[in-house]
């Protein structure tokens, strides 16, 4: 009873996270996460080491004797989602599996880098409405690669290229004025998820390793596609499957408590 109570705490974790998975499904650049279990404990149980004990033997020496289930470890599934275009020339799409935005996000009084797939941009006014900054549609500043990027509100049209420069048209004239800073993660299990599909250092990593784990792409190489956005990869057909079979077990392990208690009550009737 009590192993059925402990997996079935560990059951509602993973479907915990499926249901976040299909609430995100339509999430811009959202990446879907897979639950793993594993076993929480054993105890060898031997038997008498008597010589005589093992002749005839049909079944293995000793018992082993699980508590329950838990939830091993919450992986990210970085496999890229499909490209839908949008005509929208802030909107951009990273083309590669393990790239990620580069974002500053101020939180309780703190400001830290995170990273994101959604490239859904915005332009929000700073320096009493002189210049614009690239943000994303929370507001949080993109960075370039000097920090945020800003520039000047005056323009008569703007693009985002393939290498995530940024070049404003003025009449006749073009200038870029900031190049999106597109990190790759070279070990993309250190992250985290922070909320606000965002990703980050994962908890204990040392901030003076992060050139190990996060590393800068290279001027002119492509890395994006503008005027589109990044679906979620998330699965619908493989989530709800995984939804049925943790609803079963958990079914099966509350039943185990229920037909324990029964047990337990015929037994405390017995005279």
């Amino acid at each position: 009873m009590f192993r059925a109570a402990v997996t079935m705490n560990q059951l509602q974790k993973k479907i915990d996270i499926i249901g976040n998975n299909l609430a995100n499904s339509e999430t811009t650049g959202y990446k879907s996460r897979d639950a793993n279990f594993s076993s929480l404990l054993f105890q060898q149980i031997d038997h008498m080491t008597a010589p005589a004990n093992r002749e005839g033997r049909l079944t293995q020496e000793g018992l082993r004797i699980g508590s329950g289930a838990k939830l091993g470890a919450i992986n990210n599934n970085n496999t890229p989602g499909s490209i839908m275009e949008t005509d929208r020339v802030l909107d951009t799409a990273l083309l590669k599996a393990n790239h990620l935005f580069p974002i500053q996000v101020n939180e309780n009084g703190t400001s830290e880098t995170r990273f994101t797939r959604d490239g859904a941009f915005y332009l929000n006014p700073v320096n009493h409405n002189q210049d614009v900054m690239l943000t994303t549609k929370t507001g949080d500043p993109v960075l370039g690669e000097n920090g945020p990027i800003v520039f000047d509100k005056e323009f008569d049209a703007i693009t985002i290229q393939s290498t995530g420069d940024i070049i404003l048209k003025r009449g006749n004239q073009t200038e870029q004025v900031g190049r999106i800073a597109v990190v790759e993660a070279a070990r993309p299990q250190l992250l985290e998820a922070a909320g606000g599909n965002t990703f980050r250092l994962a908890a204990g990593q040392n901030q003076d390793n992060i050139d190990e784990i996060i590393s800068p792409q290279e001027a002119n190489v492509s890395v994006l596609k503008s005027n589109a956005l990044e679906n979620s990869n998330v699965d619908m057909s493989k989530q709800m499957s995984d939804l049925l079979m943790a609803q079963r077990s958990y079914q099966l392990n509350a039943r185990t408590i229920s037909m324990s208690d029964q047990m337990s009550g015929l037994i405390n009737q017995l005279r």
